[in-house]
């Protein structure tokens, strides 16, 4: 079904609030939904609304607590969300970690025990839209072993990164650590495919094309120890920096009922404009050399963001129920 993401981001919104949301709330992480559904990132938005409810009903997630923001230095500002959602957290701290990155440059907002903040790239597009340079982490469930391991130590832990541009981001990505997000093995399991190779060990190990052992076993990092090593800083930045928990204290980010997710997102904000005035230069540079290259591209330079998308009948149905 063709559907608009004006409508997505209603009746999410409508879901939220019939599930123990407050307004506030709702609108923010529905607002991400849609905006996720918008950009094609189909594994944030509306696959995750069920989720979303469940949790609100069983109270996994607080879905009326207010974040509570605090400045502890001149350049770090603390959100803390209380065990409720990730985005009125960070729409709270925002502001302030804004004002704090032009005061001095540089300032770091962390997001403190949160509901997951699913799409990263959500959060740093938004400090990009106020002329900063927005990088941010976050980490997840374990689902990653390590570099010749077979047990799940770190989650897929996403970093990403936005570049103000002119009246658009002038670069943007936002990738998981690891080889590939879990949601595409869950997809490849339920259409019956096999997996590629490198995405993921079985309990063993032992590389595996097989999406049913892939989740009996655990991911791997992108890029063997490089992506490893992105993944840690992930986790340390964000359970470390904010006291959130680490990967391996997080039961499935999906499961129904038990503790609150807990989990950390962290984020700096850099003026570009702070040591010279030729960051658009260099940038600039960079820019012309790769499109002089036919094919190849800035990431995120040419995102095309949709008014309205095909939704699987089977989902909007779902999606229809839980607002009702």
């Amino acid at each position: 079904m063709i559907i608009s993401i004006t409508e997505i981001e209603a009746h999410s919104r409508a879901a939220l609030l019939a599930h123990g949301a407050g307004p506030t709330q709702a609108a923010a992480v529905a607002k991400a939904v849609a905006r996720a559904e918008a950009l094609g990132n189909v594994i944030c938005g509306l696959y995750y609304l069920e989720s979303y409810c469940t949790q609100l009903a069983s109270g996994r997630v607080n879905g009326t607590v207010m974040p509570k923001v605090s400045r502890p230095r001149p350049s770090a500002v603390l959100a803390d969300a209380r065990f409720g959602f990730a985005q009125p957290a960070f729409d709270a701290g925002l502001p302030e970690a804004v004002a704090a990155a032009l005061e001095n440059g540089v300032a770091t907002l962390a997001v403190a025990h949160a509901h997951t903040c699913t799409s990263l790239g959500f959060f740093t597009e938004q400090i990009a839209a106020a002329g900063l340079i927005g990088i941010g982490f976050t980490n997840a469930s374990p689902v990653v072993a390590p570099p010749g391991g077979n047990k799940r130590v770190i989650g897929t832990n996403p970093i990403a990164m936005t570049v103000p541009g002119d009246g658009k981001p002038s670069m943007h990505f936002d990738f998981s650590t690891s080889a590939v997000a879990l949601g595409k093995i869950t997809m490849a399991k339920a259409a019956g495919e096999a997996i590629p190779l490198g995405w993921a060990v079985d309990a063993d190990g032992n590389p595996t094309t097989d999406p049913e052992a892939a989740l009996k076993g655990a991911l791997v990092s992108a890029g063997g120890y490089k992506g490893w090593g992105f993944g840690l800083m992930a986790e340390l930045l964000a359970a470390g920096m904010t006291g959130s928990v680490n990967s391996l204290d997080v039961a499935g980010l999906k499961v129904a009922e038990g503790k609150p997710h807990d989990l950390g997102q962290f984020y700096i904000l850099m003026d570009p404009g702070t040591y010279h005035n030729g960051f658009g230069d260099r940038f600039a540079r960079v820019a012309e050399a790769v499109a002089e290259q036919e094919g190849a591209r800035i990431p995120g330079a040419d995102r095309k963001v949709m008014t309205e998308v095909d939704v699987p009948d089977a989902l909007w149905a779902s999606v229809q129920k839980l607002a009702a």
